[in-house]
Parts: C-alpha cells; structure tokens; sequence
C-alpha cells in the first residue's frame, strides 16, 4: 500500500475496475476482455505523445477551428486531430492536440478542464495511448471513466481517481496538493523557471510524471464535488423510496377500508 496513488502509472485492467485500485478478482466480462486482449498503439498516429493532450465529450458539431481558437490561448499548437468517422465523416466527439511546448500542454491541461464549448463540457487529458504503459482502450473493456449507468467504471484517471483504501494510515501527501504552499502554487503563480528545464521532448515518460502528477493534483476538487453529487442524488433517492412506500401503505389502509365497509353491508 506504500505506492498507492490516485493516479495510475501504469495500466493494469483489473485496477483500473477497483474503485480504490485494490480488486483481486474481476467483477464484470469487460474486464475479463480488457486482461486478455493485446493491444498495439497505432504506429499511423504521429506527431510527439509527450505534448499531445486527449480532448473528449465534445459537441458533434464543434470544428478544428473552433478547438484552434479555444487551445490557442494557451500556447503555439503544432497539430490538432478531430476524429472522424470514417464512412460518414461526422466527428466523434473526441479530438487531439499537440502543443509545441510542454509549458503550454500543462497549461491547457490545468485549465481547460471541464470548459463548455459549443454548449459541452469538455474533458482534457493526457495522451495515454502512447504513454501509459499496458494501456487497453474502453472498445476492448479497459480506458478510464465511464458512466455509472453503464455499470462499468474505470477508475485511476483524472476524471475517477482511485479512492484511498480505507486501511491506508493517513499521510499528508504532494501529490494531493498537501504540501507547502509554495510546492502548490508553482503552477498558478508561474514562477517555475521554464528556462532550466531540458528542452530534449524524447525523454520517458517516467522523467516527464513528476510534472504530470502536479498537474493532476488540481482535480482534487473535482472529486470532492463527485462525492458530494453522489450524496445528495444519494439522499433523493431514499426520500422518493420513502414516498413510495407511504404510497403503498396508504393504498393497502384504504382497500382494507373498503373490504370491511363491504362486509357491514
């Protein structure tokens, strides 16, 4: 337990459906899917996967030119990707970008984030395809997220990060934002000095995490406005349950009623 996170730095399918990242037995098929299948990154895609944001959960209608004006702001974009349907064209809702800097990739992934465009609240990653090690996309059981109504939620990502154990001690913690202030506040202040940093963008992956990871840290809040939609949808429920059964009683109290009225006549 001494290397949990919230995050996953690796992919493994049977984590990844745990909503704290400790499940030894797979609790759907599309996990069975997920640990069985072997999946190759397209080696089609180009471009650097180490400056390259994943952008889903867009309106259908929403272009390259707008996604262009929107990430611009941000930083100097080298290419961005909408994915199209290949038969019919239409988009699918999900599109890459790739930035020229890496200051401007966590930028844009600090803070585009649940932006609305085109009346849709966006969600902003990482690339993980090319970077994540053991990544399984949702199409063959594995990805991250997912809908509760679909019963088949992923969890260790930004947008469900896997809960703390409930036998995991307390220990404050930098990768939650926990530690001083000023470890917090590089991002947002802009005080990191940019210009110490290696320019050489074909480092690993496990170089790059450290920044990764601050910048995740910013979802903390996300979660804890998750938990509390959870109660209160939580509390509604119980509350029209109890309707329902004072619905009942009263039903079956006015059909004795009735039978007893019946008998006297």
């Amino acid at each position: 337990m001494n290397d949990w996170a919230p995050i996953a730095k690796e992919y493994d399918p049977l984590k990844a459906g745990s909503i704290d990242g400790t499940d030894e037995e797979p609790h759907d098929r599309a996990i069975w899917r997920a640990m069985l299948a072997r999946y190759v990154p397209n080696k089609g895609v180009t471009g650097d996967p180490h400056l390259t944001l994943f952008v889903a959960r867009l309106n259908l209608q929403t272009t390259e030119e707008k996604l262009k004006e929107v990430f611009s702001r941000y930083g100097d974009i080298r290419k961005i990707r909408l994915v199209r349907d290949l038969v019919t064209g239409f988009s699918k809702g999900y599109a890459f970008i790739e930035y020229k800097e890496e200051r401007a990739l966590l930028k844009a992934h600090r803070d585009a984030n649940r932006l609305v465009i085109d009346q849709h609240e966006i969600f902003v990653d990482f690339e993980l395809e090319r970077t994540l090690k053991g990544w399984i996309p949702r199409r063959l059981g594995g990805g991250f997220g997912g809908k509760k109504e679909s019963g088949q939620l992923r969890f260790g990502g930004r947008d469900r990060p896997f809960r703390k154990p409930i036998n995991l001690p307390n220990m404050k913690n930098d990768f939650y934002g926990e530690g001083s202030a000023e470890k917090r506040n590089w991002s947002r202040e802009g005080t990191r000095d940019w210009r110490t940093r290696d320019r050489d963008h074909e480092r690993s992956r496990d170089k790059r995490w450290p920044e990764r990871e601050r910048s995740w840290a910013w979802g903390e809040s996300e979660r804890e406005r998750d938990s509390k939609e959870e109660r209160s949808r939580g509390r509604e429920r119980k509350d029209r349950d109890r309707k329902d059964r004072d619905r009942d009683r009263s039903r079956e109290r006015d059909a004795k009623k009735h039978r007893e009225d019946d008998k006297h006549r």
